[in-house]
């Protein structure tokens, strides 16, 4: 688990990164503009910093160039912005950043880029123990209920038996939008326990963008914390 400092003025922006980061196993510190981002760099030490270039008060660009001159770049930085041109790119990985995230950030290249600042700043005993984290909760988890992982959804000659069963839990005699809502309840539920609560495995398995799969999740009433408490 690493210590990440993410820095942005846009509220959503903020909330979305720290979801999927905290989700990733993280700790995530948030700063809605360059005073804040001062103080909680002051105040700790961060493995990482996602600093947007854009800001009120001072830019991500000054903000960077402030920490290096102070000898305070001790961790990789990954700016980000919407609006920046090259040569602010440029400038900016010049100064110090590790590399530079273009706005609407697609999830696939901010873990990416999260995994390699991680990499790089030596962090690798939180980073590199992470991938590995969701296959060792499965495991325990297919042992601690050997008698549910023993049970095929599909048999050699079609669908098994276990198919009828799997609609026992359900109501059916109810309205078709109540009735689907409450199997995809335990259909997302399912795939977070097995798993171990992996937003970023759940959404590989069931084919949905991941924004998409945070928006479904609160939709349907599924209760992510406990799902991450149980493992």
């Amino acid at each position: 688990m690493a210590n990440i400092l993410v820095v942005d003025d846009e509220l959503g922006i903020r909330d979305l990164l720290s979801e999927i980061l905290n989700d990733e196993g993280h700790s995530v510190d948030l700063a809605e503009n360059a005073t804040q981002a001062r103080e909680a760099r002051n105040a700790h030490h961060y493995d990482l910093v996602l600093l947007d270039i854009w800001m009120p008060d001072t830019d991500g660009v000054t903000l960077l160039k402030e920490w290096s001159m102070a000898g305070q770049l001790t961790m990789p930085v990954i700016m980000m912005s919407g609006h920046a041109t090259i040569d602010t790119a440029v400038e900016a990985t010049r100064i110090g950043a590790q590399s530079f995230l273009e706005k609407p950030i697609t999830l696939q290249k901010l873990l990416k880029a999260v995994e390699q600042g991680l990499t790089k700043a030596g962090g690798a005993a939180s980073s590199a123990a992470a991938p590995s984290a969701p296959a060792a909760l499965y495991s325990e988890r297919q042992e601690e209920q050997p008698a549910m992982a023993s049970q095929p959804v599909l048999g050699r000659g079609g669908m098994h038996d276990t198919t009828l069963s799997a609609h026992q839990g359900f109501d059916l005699d109810r309205p078709l939008r109540e009735a689907r809502d409450g199997f995809e309840k335990a259909y997302f539920e399912f795939h977070l326990a097995r798993e171990g609560g992996s937003m970023t495995r759940v959404a590989e398995k069931t084919g949905l963008e991941r924004t998409h799969l945070y928006r479904k999740l609160r939709q349907l009433g599924v209760d992510l914390g406990r799902n991450k408490r149980g493992n």
